[in-house]
């Protein structure tokens, strides 16, 4: 080779190494979902702000999440007054305090089963489980990522218009629920060591 040919070839080189096709397979949506997918259990603490259109300041609490894979989510919130979510298979239970347990089955209610789904597929690492009732969107790369759910169901999208689902590596940090009403709620996310 020429000493003239070589600086123009080590361009090209750098041009194609640089190129997004070069890069296209470092970080997509089946990589971040072999990363949740490890993740077996998981404990985390949690701040909630809910704004509502008939309130005229945000409604906030506090409480903790336990999650063990593949379909067992709990949320105990604390502050300010105590209830507990719990969701085994296909069973929704609440509880407050002062108040009836209610226990229901999410296939009697696709709607609730969808919107749980969102939350569980995610922290289970399940693609087809999230690609069942949403188009599903990832930005971001494996330190600061970012996935995007649109329901793809009419009746789901009467009810939620988008969920946003943010984190780093395995660990989800955030998650944002805007409603069709224009109500919205944001869930801050705290690891508690194992």
């Amino acid at each position: 080779m020429s000493d003239r040919l070589l600086p123009r070839t080590l361009v090209l080189l750098v041009l194609v190494l640089l190129s997004p096709l070069a890069s296209a397979g470092t970080w997509g949506l089946n990589d971040l979902m072999q990363l949740l997918a490890q993740q077996k259990s998981g404990r985390a603490t949690f701040t909630e702000k809910k704004t509502l259109s008939i309130l005229d300041r945000p409604l906030e609490s506090s409480g903790e999440l336990a999650f063990t894979a593949p379909d067992r989510l709990e949320k105990r919130t604390l502050k300010p007054k105590p209830e507990t979510l719990l969701l085994e298979g296909d069973r929704l239970t609440i509880d407050q305090a002062e108040k009836r347990r209610i226990s229901l089955s999410l296939q009697d209610h696709p709607e609730v089963s969808a919107f749980v789904d969102s939350i569980r597929a995610t922290l289970a690492g399940d693609r087809a489980a999230l690609e069942k009732f949403y188009t599903v969107e990832l930005s971001g790369s494996a330190d600061k990522w970012q996935l995007v759910l649109v329901p793809s169901q009419s009746r789901m999208l009467a009810v939620i218009s988008r969920i946003r689902i943010a984190g780093a590596q395995a660990t989800v940090r955030t998650i944002e629920f805007e409603q069709a009403d224009g109500d919205r709620s944001e869930m801050t996310i705290t690891s508690v060591a194992k």
